[in-house]
Order: C-alpha cells, then sequence, then structure tokens
C-alpha cells in the first residue's frame, strides 16, 4: 500500500475538487492508488470526469441572516452553475445552512478564507468541504463567492431585505440615540424603505467621507475638460464645476440619494423626519448591496 501523505491528499483534492476528509477516504480505500481514489470519488458523486471547479457558476442565490435581536447579520452569495440548481428548493435551503454557520461563528469576521476553513460543528468537516460536498451531490460547481458580517454597536440594529428571489440583497445598519427607539414601529419602517431604497438605487457609500477622493478628482478633471465648460467665462467655471460634482454625489452618496419613493425628498432628510417623529436622533452608519454574479472590486 502507497503512502498517504497529506501531499497526497491535497493532489486528490486538486485533481477532483472533492474535500479532504473525502480524498483521504478515498485514498485509503484504494490503497494509495490515486487513479483508483478517482475512480471511488466519481462513484460516490462527489468527484466528476472533468474538474468541477473549472466550470464557472454564475447561478446561485443571495440569502440573508439575523439573529432574533437584529444585533447580527451575514449577507452571502452561493453560487451555482445552472439557474436550475439556484432555483432549487434543496440548494436554498443548504444556503440558508451556510449562512446560520457564519453568524453562529463570529470568530471568522469577513474574511473569507478563514470562513471556509472553520469546521462546521456535527460534521467534524470545514466549511469548504462541506459546499464542495453539496457539489458532488447536486454534480455542479458551487462556490460560497463573498459574504458580509454586521454586529451592530450599542443602540444599534440591522435589517436586510432580499429582491427578486435573492438575485439582490442588502443589510443596513443605524443607530438611535435611545435603545427603545429600536423597538419602534417608525424605527423599523425606515430602515425597510431604506433597504428597498439600497436594492433599487445602488449607491456606493453612505455620505461624502466614505467617497475616493481620487476617484473625485477623476470625475472633477474629466469635468473640467467637458465640452458644458468650453468658452466659460473663468469667473463661472468654478461654480460650475462645483455644481457637476454635487451631483455626482449625489448619486452615489445613499444620504444624498432622493428617495425611491418620493424622490423630491432626500434620504438624508427622510432619516431626519424619523427621528424628529420619534423624539431622537437615527443615523444610518453602513451598509452592503449584493448583486448576484456582479464583478467584484479589486
Amino acid at each position: 500500500m502507497a503512502e498517504i501523505t497529506a501531499s497526497t491528499v491535497n493532489e486528490l483534492r486538486r485533481k477532483t475538487n472533492a474535500g479532504m476528509m473525502d480524498c483521504k477516504k478515498a485514498l485509503t480505500e484504494a490503497g494509495g492508488d490515486m487513479d483508483a481514489a478517482i475512480d471511488i470519488l466519481r462513484k460516490k458523486g462527489i468527484a466528476s470526469s472533468g474538474k468541477r471547479a473549472d466550470r464557472e457558476a454564475k447561478e446561485g442565490t443571495i440569502q440573508a441572516l439575523l439573529n432574533s435581536g437584529g444585533t447580527a447579520a451575514v449577507l452571502v452569495e452561493v453560487n451555482c452553475e445552472t439557474d436550475f440548481v439556484g432555483k432549487n428548493e434543496g440548494f436554498r435551503a443548504f444556503v440558508d445552512t451556510v449562512a446560520s454557520q457564519l453568524l453562529q461563528n463570529a470568530a471568522a469576521g469577513n474574511d473569507l478564507a478563514t470562513a471556509l476553513a472553520q469546521t462546521v460543528p456535527g460534521a467534524s468537516l470545514t466549511l469548504d468541504e462541506v459546499i464542495k460536498a453539496k457539489g458532488g451531490e447536486v454534480g455542479e460547481n458551487i462556490v460560497l463567492r463573498r459574504f458580509t458580517r454586521f454586529d451592530a454597536p450599542a443602540n444599534g440594529a440591522i435589517a436586510s431585505y432580499i429582491h427578486l428571489g435573492g438575485k439582490v440583497g442588502v443589510l443596513v445598519e443605524a443607530t438611535a440615540g435611545k435603545a427603545e427607539t429600536l423597538a419602534a414601529e417608525g424605527f423599523k419602517n425606515l430602515l425597510k424603505d431604506i433597504n428597498l431604497h439600497i436594492a433599487a438605487s445602488s449607491p456606493v457609500c453612505v455620505g461624502r467621507d466614505a467617497v475616493d477622493q481620487e476617484l473625485v478628482a477623476k470625475e472633477r478633471a474629466i469635468y473640467a475638460d467637458s465640452d458644458r465648460l468650453k468658452g466659460k467665462p473663468a469667473n463661472v467655471i468654478d461654480g460650475i464645476l462645483n455644481g457637476m460634482i454635487n451631483k455626482f454625489y449625489s448619486q452615489v452618496c445613499l444620504l444624498e440619494q432622493g428617495f425611491v419613493k418620493d424622490p423630491d425628498k432626500t434620504i438624508t432628510q427622510l432619516v431626519e423626519e424619523t427621528g424628529k417623529a420619534l423624539g431622537d436622533t437615527v443615523t444610518v452608519t453602513r451598509f452592503v448591496r449584493f448583486a448576484l454574479g456582479e464583478e467584484l472590486k479589486a
């Protein structure tokens, strides 16, 4: 019997995309024979004739999960190869299980590699191995593409929204001056409205302080060289440029966007009105928006 080493197990995993434990068991059963181990994994549906990980996974679903108090939440995107699998209730239940694991184990923070390496309770497998086993079960490449975890600060709450059956997902976090405000219907409705707005309007950040100033400088340079400013007197160019930059901010900053349900009112005004009605100060602190299969920033 050939020696089964960690490098041998890793080689089989690389060739089949199966989980580490499955590879080790297959090699043991095959007496260390690599080809025989591959056949064993294929017969069990854990590996395919072509390496499953090389196949593109662009379908799938986005799911959100919150704890009972609304103080912790995760938003996950799990991809598969076909829309058929992505809409399958069994697949969606599996994604809920992945989200539950990420919500219960805060140690991973927002690091994908750490999250995939964590052991799943009751399974004696890593999350990565569990996901690969699911891929073997459905015969497709299954990938935890990304996730974000929010843990609210004191007097903070989180709300989620899933749109278009899992094509778009949003988390929003907001704080209040008084703890009792978090339980008020007006506060909860505000978070619902902001979630809906973010899903529809795709802001980039909460406010101006979070906008990359290199991007602002680039936009200003483009505006300065635009036909709109050609022939304008020098004393009015700065005013026009500032107006164009303000317009840019109103497109990318959540707080400066016109509320999707009432475009004449900005999100800032909506938040201030709600706070005033509740006799408190409400602040939107952060949000995240996922769209299924969208290009990820480096």
